[in-house]
């Protein structure tokens, strides 16, 4: 079924409260992110790995904005709603932030999701992220922004400075709280506890079991880069076994990924 621009935007905010946790599945272009909503995904997102990596840049360096807001435009065509990856929004002042999110929205695509972290393994002072998820909010109210705090993710947990964060970004307007990395129980019941907006976790093989998560009370699911990087694993599995030396495809990580195109 086809949506409007404001219904798919109404529809996207809707899937956030069903019985069961919104699956969200990254594309990274738009062949995967036809192929992900035929399947019969409800949403669909953007992968930043992905998508900078099929450029031939580094992920989180804030040089894909181009890119991103070309593939925003073909995604808009999807049947589904569309949320878009942009980073740290491409731009230190807030006023820049905004005027790129009223653009994907001017598109049509439902949402968007902004990062607290920096290319260089720090984080935006949380005023400041505050004032640009407020300064978004302000240039397209509709957009469904998906606040994501770093805290987790950047290698050394952090749940107090995750809930203050979490609880700042709430009080500028945000429309969910994204930490990606965080996985056990009590982390997870306490981000819950902390804000009342739907929390988003990313999806960890062998650690964030989907049924677990339901049973917390999360409301997204993300595969961030998983399906880009199981489909470069696939991609060389299958070429390898033209020549009879194939074997079961080995998944690239993060880390691999950046460095193959950093290396180039």
């Amino acid at each position: 079924m086809d949506f409007g621009d404001a219904e798919k935007a109404g529809l996207f905010r809707r899937l956030h409260h069903g019985d069961r946790p919104l699956v969200l599945p990254n594309a990274w272009d738009f062949a995967s992110g036809a192929a992900l909503a035929e399947a019969g995904f409800p949403a669909i997102g953007t992968t930043s790995l992905g998508v900078a990596a099929a450029a031939g840049k580094a992920d989180a360096a804030g040089g894909t904005r181009a890119e991103t807001v070309a593939l925003a435009r073909t995604l808009a065509r999807l049947p589904v709603p569309v949320t878009v990856d942009i980073e740290g929004g491409f731009s230190d002042r807030p006023g820049d932030v905004a005027e790129l999110a009223a653009e994907l929205f001017s598109f049509g695509i439902a949402g968007v999701n902004l990062e607290d972290g920096r290319a260089d393994g720090t984080l935006a002072p949380a005023g400041d992220q505050a004032a640009v998820i407020a300064a978004v909010k302000e240039a397209a109210p509709q957009l469904f922004l998906n606040a994501r705090t770093d805290t987790f993710w950047l290698g050394t947990p952090d749940l107090d400075e995750t809930l203050r964060r979490a609880r700042a970004y709430a009080e500028a307007g945000a429309d969910g709280i994204f930490v990606p990395g965080i996985a056990g129980d009590a982390g997870i019941r306490a981000v819950l506890d902390a804000v009342d907006l739907p929390l988003n976790v990313l999806y960890l093989p062998g650690k964030s079991e989907y049924p677990r998560l339901a049973r917390l009370g999360v409301h997204r699911v993300s595969t961030g880069s998983l399906l880009f990087r199981t489909a470069l694993g696939a991609t060389v599995a299958a070429a390898l076994d033209v020549t009879g030396e194939g074997g079961a495809p080995s998944v690239p990580s993060y880390g691999d990924v950046q460095r193959l195109v950093s290396d180039r």
